[in-house]
């Protein structure tokens, strides 16, 4: 089978389900995804197992795809452009101490939670698994994935603060996660094989001072680039009103904020972020570039549904690729439970500090605690874990967490959606009266 062979099934696979889902199933896309290739993974080990050449075909050539590659340096920098073009700048800004709160404190209280509780997890099972690579488990399963639920918001009208919040709170924890996953992956690395640095001298010195320099290097780094860059953007968008212009200047700042915080060494996925927040609210502070914004505008979420569409129909052939056992299913299905744990603690603790000068609207914590879904960025760090028993282990836990996070939460967080947005259309009510 060649790689256009298994692009064109690819295709025709996700079609397929999103024809199903929005004829029949009617669910947010990415669960709908999600749920199908559930079903196609299922199907596709049946062949394997039957020993169907073409299932087993397919499932070498898939184990030679570089998912994290994929992610990492095409996808997540095109997905975060996408989602900060379309967060409304001034009011993410009016938000900027809890959002900056909620992706600092949450993500590193997440971090230290599920990775200290994974290592006890683990000790029970008799698995000796060093402490930095379950720290490292605990930062590829942090970052949130709120595509599907900021659709559930938005249609249940809660209130524009919450929806801000969480879109904010999201774009900033990804980004931070990645580089607080590459940081303990460099330290794990040198770790391994000695020394005061990781390979090829970019790693962190082992020490405190060391390690909060690599982070800082890589997440203000990559704000810094991202400004930059979106600046020089903004520069060329406001002396243009031609659409396909247009388009390809912001197609640009994407690849060229991914490929010079390679360079770098900062984190393209913040790089984006700031890039896209900087295009974005400069344009609101343009009359004459409002209708150019829409129309690429209407790019961006073109491209970021579909993206998101075909990420997680890739995501269901990957998983087949994954070899499972009882041991890896059981400890992702008690991964479960510690890491809405972690979450619930992550969110609690910064809302109790942060209550005494910001009001949060009643189901703020509920809606970003059960509206932590995670997702794809998840599956592709556990893909970049170097090769060993931990990765192995790691991809199935993720894979279950991930799965249930998308089906169940995702299923049953517009319920919780829907009363957030009745109560606050019953307070707005009197009030209008």
């Amino acid at each position: 089978m060649r790689i256009l062979d298994l692009t064109a099934i690819l295709v025709s696979l996700t079609a397929a389900l999103t024809f199903l889902n929005a004829r029949y199933l009617k669910l947010p896309t990415s669960i709908g995804i999600t749920i199908g290739g559930l079903i196609v993974s299922l199907v596709v080990f049946g062949l394997v197992e039957l020993d169907v050449p073409f299932a087993r075909d397919a499932v070498e050539l898939v184990r030679g795809i570089q998912f994290s590659d994929f992610v990492f340096e095409g996808v997540l920098s095109f997905l975060l452009f996408a989602g900060a073009l379309g967060v409304n700048s001034p009011a993410l800004w009016s938000l900027r101490g809890p959002v900056i709160s909620f992706a600092l404190l949450s993500t590193a209280l997440s971090i230290a939670l599920v990775g200290g509780g994974m290592y006890l997890l683990l000790g029970l099972f008799n698995l000796d698994i060093p402490l930095v690579y379950c720290l490292l488990f605990g930062a590829l399963i942090s970052p949130t994935d709120p595509i599907a639920v900021l659709g559930m918001l938005k249609e249940a009208k809660v209130p524009k603060r919450i929806e801000t919040l969480v879109a904010g709170e999201s774009l900033f924890n990804d980004g931070v996660g990645v580089v607080a996953f590459a940081v303990l992956a460099s330290v794990a690395a040198v770790s391994q094989v000695g020394g005061s640095h990781g390979a090829g001298g970019h790693g962190p010195e082992l020490s405190v001072a060391g390690v909060a320099g690599f982070f800082a290097q890589e997440a203000l780094g990559g704000l810094v680039l991202g400004a930059v860059l979106g600046y020089i953007a903004w520069l060329a968008l406001r002396a243009l009103d031609d659409f396909v212009a247009e388009v390809l200047v912001t197609l640009s700042l994407v690849l060229a904020c991914t490929a010079v915080a390679t360079q770098l060494h900062v984190s393209a996925p913040l790089a984006a972020v700031a890039a896209g927040l900087l295009v974005g609210s400069l344009n609101d502070r343009v009359p004459s570039a409002l209708s150019a914004r829409e129309r690429y505008e209407g790019f961006w979420h073109l491209t970021d549904e579909l993206l998101n569409i075909f990420l997680f129909a890739l995501l269901a052939l990957e998983v087949v690729a994954v070899r499972f056992s009882v041991q890896s299913l059981l400890l992702g299905a008690l991964a479960i439970p510690l890491v809405l744990l972690a979450r619930t603690i992550s969110v609690q603790i910064p809302i109790s500090v942060l209550r005494r000068r910001h009001e949060f609207s009643p189901f703020t914590r509920r809606l970003m605690i059960w509206g932590g879904l995670r997702g794809a960025i998840s599956v592709a760090l556990a893909f970049s874990v170097p090769a060993g028993k931990e990765r192995d282990l790691f991809l199935v836990m993720t894979y279950v967490v991930v799965v249930f996070s998308i089906v169940v939460q995702g299923l049953s967080v517009g319920r919780l959606a829907a009363k957030a947005g009745a109560d606050h259309e019953a307070r707005e009510r009197p009030a209008e009266n």
